[in-house]
């Protein structure tokens, strides 16, 4: 079953959508290994989009104990992240139906990326990663994970 295609090379301003996991290793671990996705979010290669509750979640995960983040780390991240993204409305008449995540709280994910029109959610859940091949999905936007997105830019020079 296909999947949806990304263009390449990438157009400038691409809507995404990122989860909490994905958000995550990019502001909180910093993973040097997504070091170029990262430089191209912060400028302004894609049009991030967010929600209060998926914002709420990141803020429910960085106040985890074992992540040891202080109030202060906490807010730094959350409002870096929230500084780059644009905030989504929830849809109450949604374009179509899409398929139940096993953890429900992925399904913001899904309807965020559904309902803002992006054209990709960005993950490290197997899980929801392997949802992008549903043809009511598929359809619409790829699921990818943060590295297969990071391959997909435009090399540097």
């Amino acid at each position: 079953m296909a999947t949806y295609a990304l263009p390449t090379p990438l157009p400038a301003g691409l809507p995404v959508v990122l989860d909490t996991n994905a958000v995550l290793s990019l502001w909180m671990f910093e993973d040097p290994a997504l070091a170029r996705l990262r430089a191209a979010i912060e400028g302004g290669a894609f049009t991030l989009f967010t929600r209060d509750d998926c914002l709420g979640e990141l803020a429910r995960v960085l106040a985890y104990s074992q992540f040891k983040q202080t109030p202060e780390r906490q807010a730094e991240i959350a409002a870096a992240y929230r500084a780059r993204c644009t905030l989504a409305p929830t849809c109450e008449t949604p374009a179509c139906e899409l398929p139940a995540c096993l953890d429900r709280d992925d399904q913001k994910f899904l309807e965020l990326a559904r309902d803002s029109g992006a054209r990709a959610l960005v993950t490290r859940d197997k899980l929801v990663l392997k949802l992008g091949r549903r043809p009511v999905i598929a359809a619409r936007f790829a699921i990818l994970s943060p590295e297969r997105l990071q391959s997909l830019l435009a090399p540097q020079t």
